[in-house]
């Protein structure tokens, strides 16, 4: 199984590891050292979008990716929600390394209007909300496009959700795969 680690500087984009903090909706670290991986299969993937984006003037900002088996545990033992996280004992994606939550930000680093934030496990992060602005709904188009293009599938439910097609074919992983653990 190969990982390859995503940084701004190999990558060109920005990364805001949420879990890594405790700004996200556990209100506590869920990384103890936060970093940002994905399968080679979706890296080739994100190398497109990065190039798809900028070409718009625009930057990508990753907010989690791989997320390690025990992280996902962490997440849905704190709000087991099936619509907003995968069951951890079926496998979400980004435990197997082919998800990544991200969003648009101008050359500056300032993010584009989503209409929510990320992880707003509501019904106002579903693509296609209408009660979200026309600026909104525009920027989500947009991410969607850039996305699709490249080679992404999308979460319906979570406008900042992006997956490899076939994202259940890759096994589940834990922290043990990463060369430094995360956990």
């Amino acid at each position: 199984m190969s990982l390859v680690e995503i940084t701004a500087q190999s990558h060109g984009v920005l990364l805001d590891l949420v879990y890594g903090g405790d700004n996200n909706f556990t209100g506590r670290s869920v990384y103890r050292r936060p970093a940002c991986y994905l399968h080679a299969d979706a890296e080739r993937l994100l190398g497109r979008a990065v190039d798809l984006v900028a070409a718009r003037g625009l930057k990508l900002k990753i907010f989690d990716a791989f997320r390690p088996s025990e992280a996902q545990w962490i997440l849905w033992n704190h709000r087991p929600d099936p619509e907003f996280l995968a069951d951890p004992r079926g496998g979400s994606p980004h435990s197997r390394g082919v998800a990544v939550d991200l969003t648009l930000t101008d050359f500056s680093g300032r993010e584009l209007e989503m209409g929510t934030g990320f992880d707003a496990f509501t019904a106002f992060s579903h693509h296609g909300n209408s009660c979200v602005s026309a600026q909104a709904q525009g920027n989500r188009t947009l991410l969607l496009g850039l996305m699709r293009s490249a080679g992404w599938d999308f979460y319906r439910l979570e406008w900042w959700h992006y997956q490899l097609f076939d994202s259940h074919r890759y096994p589940v992983l834990g922290d043990s795969a990463l060369p430094e653990g995360m956990m």
